[in-house]
């Protein structure tokens, strides 16, 4: 019997393998590959340019915000999905999800929409100095929104395992609610925040519909990573959209890694 499995296993692991390898490691391998086709030299000239440092640090900058951001609200609305009881929670729950079904480019429509100087509250801001749109806070807006339900949906299944029992021991033996938050629930609750995080932060590294919509791709002023590879590959600078793209993986990787480390660490 156990020799009849066999095949049907080792069948399993080979359609599984060959699925990620053709849908991850050769498009990667490729992306190396020419990224590096004319040598390291020309790989790093064509990513160290002022317009593609800036876009790194546009891009860096507008992924921690997105990703303090959204953890923040992650947990707190997680916490007020799972232990709350309030008219109008199956509608929150459902608008969470509104990022997953629509596209970027129409969370960028609407943001126009809204701030536009023809827009809902576009007047407001701009009589008073603040631009919205073509700048970064339009595009930390977009960025929020695309990766708004992350740490919610890997947060609500632990809240939902964990249960309320030690909290309500806590709160009876007289801790407030940031002392049960900070001692019982958020060290229960750690994995699922961040592995949250790590989702956050490699949807906003890779964000490019609704931010290209707000920032308008001034280069060297709004122009995040992702806009940056798309522009240099436009004009035929495939070593440098190349490289920028293998970079932007690598964030993203290394972020995973490390977060698997401190897993290993904490529980040896």
């Amino acid at each position: 019997m156990t020799a009849k499995r066999r095949p049907g296993r080792y069948g399993l692991r080979f359609v599984a393998l060959g699925y990620l390898a053709m849908l991850l490691l050769i498009p990667i391998g490729m992306i190396s590959y020419r990224a590096f086709e004319h040598g390291f030299a020309a790989a790093r000239s064509s990513v160290t340019t002022p317009d593609a440092l800036h876009a790194f640090y546009m891009t860096i900058v507008i992924a921690v915000i997105a990703v303090v951001a959204n953890t923040i609200f992650g947990v707190g609305c997680a916490l007020l999905l799972v232990r709350s009881n309030f008219r109008g929670k199956a509608l929150l729950n459902a608008i969470i999800d509104v990022p997953f079904a629509i596209s970027p480019v129409v969370v960028g429509l609407s943001l126009l929409l809204l701030y536009g100087r023809t827009g809902w509250f576009g007047d407001v801001f701009l009589n008073n100095g603040i631009q919205i749109l073509f700048a970064m806070p339009g595009m930390v807006l977009a960025t929020i929104f695309v990766s708004l339900p992350f740490v919610v949906r890997e947060v609500v299944p632990v809240l939902h395992e964990i249960g309320d029992e030690q909290e309500q021991a806590a709160e009876t033996l007289g801790a407030n609610w940031w002392q049960t938050f900070r001692r019982i629930t958020l060290p229960a609750i750690r994995w699922g925040v961040a592995y949250g995080v790590v989702l956050t932060t490699a949807r906003a590294l890779g964000e490019f519909g609704a931010v290209a919509v707000v920032s308008g791709r001034i280069s060297g002023q709004t122009e995040t990573a992702t806009l940056w590879v798309a522009r240099e590959f436009g004009q035929f600078n495939t070593t440098g959209a190349y490289t920028a793209s293998l970079v932007l993986a690598l964030i993203a990787v290394a972020t995973l890694l490390a977060m698997n480390l401190f897993k290993r660490k904490e529980a040896s």
